[in-house]
């Protein structure tokens, strides 16, 4: 399976009604014409708690490779042929998170393609640059063995990427720190498992008291439920 160093997390918000249209473009016309420039969808999906929300996940080799790979893409025929189809159908695309393969586990750790499709859980935890460390050693000690506890298979663990920008033509958040975790549930239903999940008490008390400020905010949990096309199922 591929290992992209380099990740987007991005969430588009929709006009009413719309996001079927920009599903059914998106796979006919941007999923090889991406990836052969070396822009490669990892993963696209409707949000299961907004009809007008897409979202999805794209891979590169390096931030240099990112910038060439997005300035050939946004450049190209395809693009300049379909991009006003394309904008017609979003209010917002500038929700986007950049990201690497968080140590100790990185990136994606289980198969992309399974024989079926179910729901995919996300787990955005909003920390501190000196937070980000430890609480992905928490994690693997903690959290980890909760997922398969509650029916779930952990395939990726994701943490900020701050380098700079290299194609600012696209905007990232770039003063968001993350951990930001994904579990597939096969053929099992997101709301059985995060009332499972929620609980699950006592997840916390390993945490040492330098970590406890990064626990203040819940995290945002998207439940996501992959395209016809999505790589990532």
């Amino acid at each position: 399976m591929p290992v992209w160093p380099i990740v987007e997390l991005r969430q588009y918000t929709l006009r009413g009604g719309r996001r079927d249209e920009l599903i059914e473009l998106f796979e006919r016309e941007f999923i090889e014409s991406q990836d052969e420039v070396g822009a490669h969808v990892i993963g696209t999906f409707r949000d299961r708690d907004d009809p007008d929300r897409f979202v999805w996940l794209r891979g590169f080799a390096d931030m240099a490779r990112r910038a060439k790979a997005l300035t050939d893409f946004y450049t190209g025929p395809v693009w300049k042929a379909h991009r006003q189809a394309a904008n017609a159908t979003m209010l917002d695309s500038d929700n986007v998170l950049l990201l690497h393969p968080a140590a100790p586990l990185g990136g994606f750790i289980s198969q992309m393609r399974q024989p079926t499709a179910g729901e995919i859980v996300a787990f955005i935890h909003y920390l501190d640059d000196a937070s980000i460390a430890p609480f992905a050693a928490y994690f693997v000690e903690s959290l980890v063995p909760c997922v398969g506890q509650v029916g779930a298979q952990l395939i990726a663990a994701f943490a900020s990427e701050t380098s700079p920008n290299t194609f600012p033509q696209l905007p990232v958040r770039e003063t968001d720190r993350v951990f930001i975790w994904l579990a597939r549930l096969g053929e099992g239903d997101s709301a059985r498992f995060l009332d499972a999940w929620h609980a699950q008490g006592g997840r916390r008390d390993a945490a040492a008291d330098a970590l406890l400020p990064a626990f203040m905010r819940k995290p945002e949990i998207l439940r996501l439920v992959p395209t016809a096309r999505s790589p990532l199922r």
